[in-house]
């Protein structure tokens, strides 16, 4: 035996390999970019989408090939929207706010369309705003709402009941 075959690493077979990053930039960002418009809100949406998705091709050659790559974006994405959400109270606030011109996002105002309902939820804490926007944005279960979260299912369930809790209590359509 040579000294190079002695020291060289077996290499492993798991059966299951990662898509390629673009694959799955392609298959997500649509999802991704809505997530981020309706915690982040359309100022910020996307710069938190492309440092998202940077952050995301970082790590991407760690993440195990078994991952589930939709949940584990989300939760890039929900720490992404919590640290914009962080640095708009640390920003100056402009003497006249500039309406958003260009076309509205659907997923934007969720499905009713209602723009100060969707402001009220991005106003939400970080874990009950995530918890509603996984729901009626994206429907998912409470199950991957806690995986993107990183709670339990309990407590995914429990933030999205005292989001809408708050939201009944403040709305006045």
């Amino acid at each position: 035996m040579s000294g190079a075959s002695r020291t060289a690493r077996p290499q492993r077979s798991t059966g299951v390999t990662l898509p390629p990053f673009q694959r799955v930039l392609d298959e997500h960002r649509d999802e991704v970019h809505g997530f981020l418009l309706a915690t982040a809100g359309p100022n910020d949406a996307d710069d938190c989408f492309q440092e998202t998705f940077i952050a995301a091709l970082r790590a991407y050659p760690r993440l195990r090939p078994d991952s589930n790559v939709r949940g584990w974006l989300l939760t890039i994405a929900q720490r992404k929207a919590i640290d914009a959400h962080r640095a708009r109270g640390r920003r100056a606030v402009p003497v006249a706010e500039v309406e958003r011109g260009g076309v509205e996002d659907s997923r934007l105002n969720g499905a009713g369309g209602e723009p100060e309902l969707w402001a009220r939820v991005r106003a939400l804490p970080a874990k009950q705003r995530a918890a509603v926007v996984l729901r009626f944005v994206l429907d998912l279960s409470h199950a991957e709402a806690a995986e993107v979260i990183g709670c339990s299912q309990d407590a995914a369930r429990r933030s999205l009941h005292e989001g809408l809790s708050k939201l009944r209590k403040d709305w006045k359509p």
